[in-house]
């Protein structure tokens, strides 16, 4: 019998909140999180803004042993720390200081480049012929899973403890993984989530494709605008995002708090085919993983109250709406659910995206309310053909919400759509 996999735990570090009570009173306020960097100046960058949870010393302290801290210079390794760490604790879990690990728990945590500023502190020393002074945490903190080991290791989980990669697609997909392996009865807990590590070493390649937008450098809060007329490209920003996911009969025998359920979802790939490219996905697969996506989880397109999109601020926002809109099938435009971006407040945080934005969609759910598209005064005409003005919301909405779908789309071609609903 397959197992219902419920929601219990939430944890966030990003550009425009590091702890859930501050994430969630950005998102009902619209606050942007993207800043100026002069660094990115400095190294001659044409987009010298962008999207970077702030971390003090003592917050740090909280998380980190001094030996931890030392020669800690992996920001992904941080931002997931903190969100994981948070998360497992707001589900109402102990972190195990018994011999034996937790063996019902597990850990998939995704990462697209992980600890870049120590790889670069590495490849110095070793063309200096200084190699015995990288110190021994240099190939956990550029290891793919540093993260999810590091992870493992402080909360002492003993199910499946892995990292998973699909670019923009890894945080959804990660959550997507966990919820199958607790519906298959593998495991009672997982802990899901991705993270993006900050700055120009990760941001530089987008910069050279000319993709980000370069006239927004005295502006910065004003410079993501997904589905707006005049979006000039996405703005880089980094951080993590986290979920406890529980079999809910496990959650309600502890008296766990439950946020939403997770209903299903799809994962799937263009192969790059058609008009998908490495770059750009194909629509079918896209349309495809949708309607997947409604099947698996037994619901109907008209049952849908929100979407939680991809939408980078690119020209590529009005196809992901079509695709929308030939994927519902509904039968008038006016019942097309709201449509929202978190990318307009934080910038688009790569791997650790669909994460974070998981985590917003499931305090829609628990909190009712549907968060404002900011910076989009101006909708794209070609949006407007396809849905009306008014399921894209400007002002936060306060309303029960019952279900939303989630989406991340990524380079490779590849698609992940989750489906949440309020659990009652």
């Amino acid at each position: 019998m397959e197992k219902r996999v419920v929601i219990t735990g939430l944890g966030i570090c990003a550009p425009n909140g590091v702890s859930i009570p501050k994430f969630k009173e950005a998102l009902r306020a619209g606050t942007s999180g993207i800043t100026f960097h002069p660094q990115l100046k400095e190294l001659n960058f044409s987009c010298q803004i962008g999207g970077k949870p702030e971390i003090s010393e003592a917050k740090l302290a909280e998380y980190f042993t001094p030996l931890q801290l030392r020669g800690l210079n992996s920001s992904g390794i941080v931002y997931g720390v903190i969100s994981g760490t948070d998360a497992w604790k707001d589900a109402g879990l102990q972190i195990s200081h018994k011999d034996s690990p937790d063996w019902a728990s597990g850990i998939i945590f995704g990462t697209g480049i992980l600890g870049v500023d120590k790889f670069r502190e590495a490849i110095h020393l070793i063309d200096a012929g200084k190699t015995r002074r990288l110190g021994s945490t240099s190939v956990i903190q550029t290891m793919a899973s540093g993260i999810s080991a590091y992870l493992g290791g402080i909360l002492g989980c003993g199910n499946q403890v892995t990292t998973n990669s699909s670019a923009c697609t890894t945080g959804t997909e990660a959550l997507l993984m966990g919820y199958e392996r607790i519906k298959a009865g593998k495991a009672t807990r997982m802990l899901v989530g991705s993270c993006s590590d900050y700055g120009p070493y990760v941001w530089g390649g987008f910069d050279a494709m000319r993709i980000l937008p370069g006239n927004f450098n005295e502006n910065p809060e004003a410079a993501s605008k997904p589905m707006s007329a005049d979006a000039s490209g996405f703005v880089p920003g980094s951080g993590a995002g986290s979920l406890v996911l529980e079999d809910l009969e496990a959650a309600l025998e502890r008296g766990a708090k439950i946020y939403a359920e997770v209903l299903g979802g799809e994962v799937n790939s263009g192969g790059q085919r058609g008009a998908g490219s490495m770059t750009a996905a194909n629509n079918e697969a896209v349309q495809r993983c949708i309607t997947g996506a409604l099947n698996n989880s037994k619901i109907s397109a008209s049952e849908i109250d929100s979407i939680n999109g991809h939408l980078t601020a690119t020209s590529k926002d009005s196809i992901e709406i079509a695709n929308w809109a030939e994927a519902l099938n509904l039968k008038s435009v006016e019942s097309f659910p709201y449509i929202n971006s978190l990318k307009g407040m934080t910038g688009h945080c790569l791997s650790a995206s669909g994460s974070m934005e998981c985590v917003a969609s499931v305090l829609e759910i628990a909190k009712g309310f549907v968060f404002p598209n900011i910076n989009c005064e101006e909708i794209h005409p070609e949006i407007l053909e396809l849905i009306p003005e008014e399921r894209i919301p400007r002002k936060t909405i306060e309303k029960p919400i019952n279900i939303i779908a989630k989406a991340s789309f990524g380079f490779g071609d590849v698609n992940a759509v989750a489906i949440f609903k309020k659990y009652v």
